[in-house]
């Protein structure tokens, strides 16, 4: 295993669960933790873009250009786990399961849609 990928797994992995910790302090009332869980979800955040930056750097990678085509993804990534999200909700808590079912299996076809949009196609 080389350097960069060991580095980039720990510190993917701290800040994976940093920002998990961090949601599940903010979303859960019974833990009475909502602004301590918004920072450290927002600690995960930051480690996890400077585990990016720092892994690019290791692996002499070019610095990330944004383009039209790099901000459609992300809007995309973000718009397909939302949506998942909230199909999820609305089966498992609200009791709307066919309205969640649904809009799980749209989430989750706008996630599969990243696949070619960022790797293209190939024969």
């Amino acid at each position: 295993m080389k350097k960069s990928s060991l580095v980039a797994m720990v510190l993917g992995t701290v800040s994976g669960m940093l920002f998990a910790l961090g949601m599940c302090m903010a979303l859960v009332s019974e833990w009475n933790m909502f602004q301590p869980g918004i920072w450290f979800g927002c600690a995960g955040l930051l480690l996890g873009l400077i585990t990016l930056l720092a892994w690019r750097k290791m692996e002499h990678k070019a610095p990330i250009r944004l383009s039209g085509k790099t901000v459609f993804a992300g809007v995309l990534a973000i718009a397909g786990v939302l949506i998942l999200g909230i199909g999820m909700c609305l089966s498992m808590i609200w009791g709307h399961m066919l309205l969640g079912i649904v809009l799980g299996f749209l989430g989750i076809a706008a996630l599969l849609c990243l696949l070619p949009l960022t790797k293209g196609l190939k024969e």
